[in-house]
């Protein structure tokens, strides 16, 4: 039997929707409305980049003010665009800043790049703010201290230009920057400051900062952060701040013939006419001219003036070996003179001779001493010890000379001195100590006396005289007290020589008294009978 076939209903052009709806007609009105919504922000665009165009907040013209402000100088860039991404802002190059000085004075500083940025939050929400103001490259030259061009560039009442913008600015930031202040004399002292980091510049506003910095004179690496602020235009010296710092490696060479290598480092807080700041300090290899290098630790209560770099030395103490040196004064002055009370009580003779004496010391043994330092300014060529004064007294009450024969000398010497025998000189040469005790000055590295009193067990001399720091050689004169007679001063046939001549050189009950002599350099001290000499 036949079968009839049956047509098979046609299978549609378009898949059908839900609602049999074609899906086609779906996606035609999707687009239509995509292309009105893409219709009303070109039209609103339109307006938007006009109006943005014309009132862009962050337009140089706009933000100039606010630069002049941050960067306290008139500024000229040589070329500037506009930046939307990913943040609104300008970057401006070849910056020039001048001061309201006087006409034909140079520009006070320079920088290569300027970039300032805000927030499209910011923008939005009318904040009135910047987010960051970058300087790279920035070189400032301030005039020598007291020249016209300086007066001119700062007069009286300037400060009010460092008070800090209207506007708030959360981060100020200098890359590769130098601070460069011209001498008096010629030169200047350069300071570069590979990064300074401010937060929150604002006037009437207390700023944070971070600093990595060198420092011109001593040479060295200083690190610091802290707070600053804020600024009182009309009482600078009571702005308020306070910090801690590191300052190492510090180059002692810098300053004269001191060597060595100082690390540093402290916490300071107060205002900035009198910074209270506490320092400890260590030289492992500190050295004058070509002494021999003694490790040295030392720390300091001090008083900065921050407005004139005046320094007053509230306590300071410095430790070398076993002894303790303190120290209380000031530097102070336009060329800033250095004036201190130096005291050490109960210390060690060889501690405090060691790093100024290329040999080791002559002389061993406990010390006490007072005197008031002095070290002038710089000028040329001068050296520390060209520079440095001091009047003082000193006491060493039981020492011994480090050079064997020398120290043999002595305890020889001394035992005869009290009539001892000759069998018995070997034992009290073992023991013998002597004394040395008296006023000293220096003067151009030459300690000088003029009443140094020298006593040895049987014997004390007077005696006037020098010792120089430049080589070691040291040249005493005077007149020694015995309690023997003068045969006792030395041995075999000379003592019968002068045995003859005792009652010339005996002063009433006293043994005899004659001319002594105290001469010579490192390895080839001599203490002697010296007849011959004036004084």
């Amino acid at each position: 039997m036949a079968t009839t076939a049956v047509p098979r209903k046609a299978e549609p052009t378009h898949p059908v929707g839900k609602r049999g709806h074609r899906s086609g007609k779906k996606w035609s009105r999707l687009q239509v409305i995509l292309a009105w919504v893409a219709g009303v922000l070109v039209v609103l665009a339109v307006p938007g980049v006009i109006l943005a165009n014309k009132y862009w907040p962050y337009r140089y013209r706009n933000v100039k003010p606010l630069l002049e402000s941050v960067l306290a100088s008139k500024i000229e860039v040589k070329a500037y665009h506009r930046t939307y991404f990913p943040r609104p802002g300008f970057v401006a190059t070849g910056l020039v800043m001048h001061r309201d000085s006087g006409a034909g004075l140079p520009p006070v500083g320079t920088a290569q790049d300027l970039i300032v940025q805000g927030s499209w939050l910011d923008l939005v929400t009318l904040r009135d703010r910047v987010q960051l103001v970058e300087v790279r490259g920035l070189h400032v030259v301030i005039p020598p201290v007291g020249s016209d061009a300086n007066k001119a560039d700062f007069p009286a009442g300037s400060s009010n230009d460092f008070a800090g913008p209207d506007m708030m600015v959360q981060r100020f930031h200098m890359i590769n920057a130098t601070l460069e202040i011209q001498r008096v004399g010629g030169g200047s002292y350069v300071y570069p400051i590979s990064d300074l980091d401010i937060r929150n510049l604002q006037k009437n506003h207390a700023i944070s900062y971070k600093v990595a910095m060198e420092d011109a004179m001593p040479s060295g690496h200083i690190a610091s952060s802290g707070s600053f602020g804020p600024v009182l235009p009309t009482n600078l010296g009571n702005t308020a701040l306070n910090g801690d710092f590191v300052f190492e490696p510090v180059k002692l060479s810098d300053l004269g013939k001191l060597q060595g290598t100082l690390s540093t480092k402290g916490h300071f807080d107060g205002t900035l006419a009198s910074i209270c700041g506490k320092v400890t300090a260590d030289v492992p290899d500190f050295a004058v001219s070509t002494g021999r290098p003694t490790a040295i630790s030392g720390s300091a209560q001090l008083t900065i003036n921050g407005l004139n770099g005046d320094v007053v030395m509230n306590t300071v103490e410095v430790k070398t070996g076993a002894t303790t040196v303190s120290v209380k004064g000031s530097v102070t002055g336009d060329h800033k003179v250095t004036n201190a009370d130096i005291e050490v009580r109960q210390g060690r003779a060889q501690d405090l001779l060691r790093p100024f004496l290329t040999q080791r010391s002559p002389v061993v043994g406990a010390v006490s001493l007072r005197g008031h330092v002095v070290v002038s300014a710089a000028q040329g060529k001068e050296t520390f010890l060209n520079r440095l004064r001091v009047d003082g007294s000193f006491d060493v009450p039981a020492e011994k000379l480090t050079d064997r024969n020398s120290q043999q000398q002595l305890a020889s010497f001394s035992s005869r001195a009290q009539g001892a025998k000759a069998d018995a000189e070997d034992e009290a040469a073992a023991d013998a100590m002597s004394s040395v005790k008296g006023p000293a000055t220096i003067r151009n590295g030459i300690i000088s006396s003029s009443n140094l009193v020298f006593e040895v067990p049987g014997a004390s001399a007077n005696l006037n005289g020098t010792y120089n720091l430049w080589n070691d050689q040291v040249h005493l004169v005077g007149h020694i007290s015995m309690q023997t007679d003068i045969s006792h001063v030395t041995t075999g046939w000379k003592s019968m020589m002068l045995k003859p001549l005792a009652p010339f050189f005996k002063k009433k009950q006293a043994g005899a008294v004659f001319p002594i002599a105290v001469t010579g350099g490192p390895g080839n001290y001599k203490i002697g009978e010296d007849f011959l000499h004036d004084k």
